[in-house]
């Protein structure tokens, strides 16, 4: 039996006049949110646009209300109660078991990319999708790719479903109309469109339904699950007999559909899984899963006390991290949030915007996804190979991905099986290789990385064609410096530093 749902914090102590005052602040900050809220829905016309848009600013305001609420008790997690997982709160994927069934299973299954985000980070215009990963093909691509052999090769529909943001929205439209032709259902709907805060008061930078993009913002992927009820896209996948939505970021190239994890989530009943794969020194900052006080809970690092940062960091304690691999039971998604169930931790997102030719500091209240595990029953995590959490976050990434470590089939990335112990170098390069444009242009040909351990490059740094880098190799070219590594070169356990050109004749 599940035992009743705990939030993950106490009340920190305050005195009674503190917390009365703060309680009518509170109260008169969410009157006045409520107003300006009705105000924006006010400015739409169309019944069908508006009815849509009171829906997202109904949402925003239970976000904003609880924001407030929680910052009046002064919530906080109660260290003690925050325990190691138990071995049923976490299930090693080795243990899964094979079964006959899987076509079966497979026909009561849909697979969703969050495909919100902007490849801005990377130096790049429009949704971070379309950036080319490999061979010509992007992000977008290669997913396509995959559920297209998954139906020619087990006979089945699995449709393929984009959580779109109104950044990322009409540049994908576009996009997929190439794949009209290809053995795939491509679904798309758009997450929530929420307004930027103001900090100081505590109201709407946007004062209309046709604001500027930029007093908007996507409120995390904790938004799927009201995003796919409102939307209607969970009622049409239910329609049409499916049970089972594998979630995962567009831009992790290992998250694939496994048939193991989706056999067990059947079996076992499971309205909710979360992948989590074994941290390294790299990941000690992911979120985790904690048994608090009994419940299995995903804790975030931002939710630490400062004295607890280092413990939560410790790889023995918590070992596992969340990947963003998530599988969910769609009836039991569409009960938790028509009975308003869900209540995820806020996380608020604090940032600088131009607004009226001046700076303002504003707040984007966010939630994420594996926040909703504790909502769901015999909900728990399946500790995975890190050959399932392959994400391309900078160019120190997509580096990786193009080399020979990888190659491609049917739109997945196989390691080379000549890579010793399977796991992937650790790559870091500097700002003059942040921007996707620069990246290409400092290492136009990638070199050859089967036998690396450790890469850093740092500075003006030039990578000639058909190079070799073994073990732990370290380029640092010092400012106003230029380092030309020659075509062909080998480079084995070195150092590289000051000025270096070589003009080949």
């Amino acid at each position: 039996m599940e035992l009743p749902s705990r939030p993950l914090g106490r009340q920190h102590s305050k005195s009674q006049s503190a917390f009365a005052f703060d309680t009518t602040a509170t109260s008169i900050a969410a009157s006045t949110m409520k107003n300006e809220l009705n105000h924006l829905t006010g400015t739409v016309k169309d019944p069908e646009t508006k009815n849509a848009f009171k829906k997202e600013m109904d949402n925003f305001f239970s976000l904003f209300n609880r924001y407030l609420q929680e910052n009046a008790k002064g919530t906080e997690i109660d260290w003690d109660l925050v325990k190691s997982p138990k071995p049923e709160q976490v299930v090693e994927y080795d243990t899964l078991s094979d079964t006959t069934l899987t076509r079966d299973y497979l026909n009561k299954l849909a697979v969703l990319k969050l495909n919100g985000g902007l490849g801005t980070t990377m130096g790049c215009v429009g949704p971070k999708s379309i950036i080319e990963v490999r061979e010509g093909n992007s992000f977008l691509d290669l997913s396509v790719r995959q559920i297209e052999h998954l139906n020619r090769k087990y006979n089945v529909n699995v449709p393929f479903v984009l959580m779109n943001s109104f950044n990322t929205d009409e540049a994908t439209a576009k996009l997929i109309k190439k794949y009209e032709a290809h053995k795939i259902d491509i679904l798309t709907f758009n997450q929530s469109r929420f307004p930027r805060v103001h900090k100081e008061t505590l109201l709407p930078v946007a004062d209309s339904f046709d604001s500027p993009i930029d007093q908007w913002y996507p409120p995390g992927h904790g938004d799927v699950f009201e995003a796919l009820t409102n939307s209607g896209i969970i009622d049409k996948l239910l329609a049409e007999g499916k049970e089972y939505l594998f979630v995962s970021n567009i831009d992790n190239l290992g998250a694939v559909v496994d048939l193991n994890i989706l056999n067990h989530m059947v079996e076992t009943k499971a309205e909710y899984i979360m992948e989590l794969t074994n941290k390294t020194k790299a990941d000690v900052k992911g979120g985790t899963l904690i048994d608090y006080d009994g419940n299995v809970r995903l804790l975030e690092i931002a939710q630490v006390p400062s004295q607890h940062v280092e413990e939560f960091k410790s790889i023995k304690k918590f070992k596992y991290f969340n990947t963003n691999n998530l599988w969910f039971h769609l009836p039991s998604v569409k009960r938790v949030v028509q009975n308003h169930e869900l209540s995820m931790e806020i996380i608020p997102n604090n940032k600088t915007i131009k607004h009226k030719g001046e700076n303002i500091n504003i707040i984007q209240l966010e939630t994420a996804a594996g926040a909703a595990i504790r909502h769901f029953k015999n909900a728990h995590g399946v500790n995975v190979p890190r050959r399932r959490f392959l994400p391309v976050k900078t160019c120190s990434d997509l580096l990786l991905v193009k080399s020979d470590l990888y190659s491609i089939n049917h739109g997945q990335l196989d390691m080379n099986p000549r890579r010793f112990g399977g796991s992937a170098p650790l790559v870091k390069l500097g700002t003059h290789f942040k921007k996707v444009a620069d990246f290409t242009s400092h290492i136009p040909s990638i070199p050859k990385i089967l036998e690396l351990d450790h890469l850093t490059i740092t500075g003006n740094v030039n990578i000639g064609r058909n190079v070799t880098l073994k073990g732990t190799v370290i380029i640092v070219a010092s400012d106003a410096n230029t380092i030309d590594i020659p075509n062909g070169s080998v480079l084995e356990n070195c150092v590289i530093t000051g000025n270096l050109n070589i003009l080949e004749h």
